[in-house]
């Protein structure tokens, strides 16, 4: 069966290499680059920067503790540099593998007219299509909104900014302030409702007092103009800064248009199979809307190929793991199947002080802190918020064992890898307390 997939981010990649493993014939179409935005302009990018930061972290708190002596000089233009030098090895290796199965990669620009697949002035039909076109960052209707930078923008900057006003309130946000907050800039962040809604109350203190210290909060704020060199606030205020939008999301479902039927937010419109209204018509990732996160594309993609080829899959999107890239992540993960109530719920707060790369933090406090709601009447974990090191494999761990539906006791035979799972091991003790 002829197999084309458009676009070859998460989504689109994964799902055809699934394809290709099932030993269906598949055509891949990438309009840019492959692996889409998470290599090429968001996460990627994010974590490179967030290992520059985390190492200047370090470096200052080790001369602070007087054992090292250095002083920093940073390359803003030579960190870019590396960026894109490391993205081109990547986009070499990842086309290699995709092709290592037998796929046919077409680069240019895809558009769909009577069920037949248009690109580069050749038509190609089809048995089954899968959508991955993924999504672009949204920018408000906002006067002086052009001169706004978004993550798209992060490697065209020439130096670090000296004055940054980031509009927006979420994950974006708070990563993108904790890179130019540590490399120099003097960082604004203006939410128009709370700042950091998706993680608790208690979380968010930590957060703001002992990672994001100098970073100023404005919630409960909107940005009325945008200037060049600063923002207009519907409070009156004007920040000097350059304007960056982390304001979310837009679908790009243009493609779709008229073929299948749209969400009204104008995502594609699948059900739990990553079938759209249209029999052999699939789509998958950030361009289906939900979880705008690397690792749910990629299950959304193998979820899509598999029925593509035959093989029954359904989606799953509860326990899903996220994380906060800070120079200490901060993780969670929520049942969002239980039917607990606030009667049986018990919660609990671990400061942390054990795990991988946590030693030198002992002596400045800053080493984390972990929420625990408990399911009393189910005897099972509900919620998790984590502030360590280690947090992005610890939540993404426990994650799956709530997804499992395991019993807090059968997490008692956790044994751990000292020091590296230590903090999992005391999330794990404290449930007996």
């Amino acid at each position: 069966m002829k197999n084309i997939v458009i676009g070859s981010g998460p989504a689109g990649r994964l799902g055809s290499l699934e394809l290709g493993k099932l030993g269906e014939d598949v055509t891949l179409i990438e309009k840019n680059h492959i692996a889409g935005t998470c290599l090429n302009e968001g996460c990627m990018v994010i974590c490179a920067l967030t290992d520059i930061t985390k190492f200047i972290d370090s470096n200052k708190r080790f001369n602070d503790y007087g054992f090292i002596k250095s002083q920093l000089d940073i390359s803003y233009e030579k960190i870019i540099e590396k960026i894109v030098e490391t993205q081109e090895v990547l986009r070499k290796l990842n086309q290699m593998e995709n092709e290592s199965f037998g796929n046919n990669i077409i680069y240019g620009e895809a558009s769909i007219e009577d069920d037949i697949v248009k690109v580069n002035n050749e038509s190609f039909e089809y048995d089954n299509l899968l959508i991955a076109t993924g999504a672009r960052p949204f920018i408000p209707d906002i006067e002086g909104k052009e001169f706004g930078l978004t993550n798209k923008d992060i490697l065209k900057l020439d130096e670090i900014p000296e004055k940054l006003n980031i509009i927006g309130g979420g994950i974006i946000a708070g990563e993108i302030a904790n890179i130019y907050s540590t490399l120099g800039s003097e960082v604004n962040i203006l939410a128009r409702s709370t700042f950091l809604k998706e993680i608790s109350a208690t979380t968010k203190k930590y957060v703001l007092e002992k990672i994001l210290p100098e970073v100023n909060i404005y919630e409960n704020t909107n940005v009325v103009e945008a200037f060049k060199d600063k923002v207009l606030t519907d409070k009156g205020e004007e920040l000097e800064g350059t304007p960056f939008f982390a304001t979310g999301r837009t679908p790009n479902s243009e493609i779709a248009e008229g073929f299948v039927e749209l969400n009204q937010d104008r995502t594609i419109k699948v059900n739990e199979m990553m079938k759209t209204n249209v029999d052999n018509v699939y789509a998958a990732g950030d361009v289906t809307g939900g979880y705008l996160l690397t690792p749910v594309a990629r299950m959304e993609g193998i979820t899509a190929a598999r029925n593509m080829a035959g093989y029954g899959n359904k989606v799953s999107y509860n326990c899903i793991p996220q994380t906060l890239s800070l120079n200490m992540e901060v993780s969670f993960v929520k049942n969002e199947e239980s039917s607990c109530t606030d009667e049986d719920k018990s919660t609990i707060g671990i400061p942390g002080i054990a795990g991988p790369s946590s030693f030198w933090n002992i002596l400045s406090g800053d080493t984390g802190y972990t929420e625990v709601e408990f399911d009393k009447k189910n005897n099972e974990i509900n919620r998790i918020n984590s502030i360590s090191p280690s947090s992005v494999s610890d939540v993404a761990y426990i994650s799956y064992l709530m997804r499992m539906g395991y019993d807090l006791d059968d997490y008692s035979e956790f044994l751990e890898i000292h020091p590296s799972t230590d903090s999992n091991y005391k999330i794990i003790k404290n449930m007996w307390l």
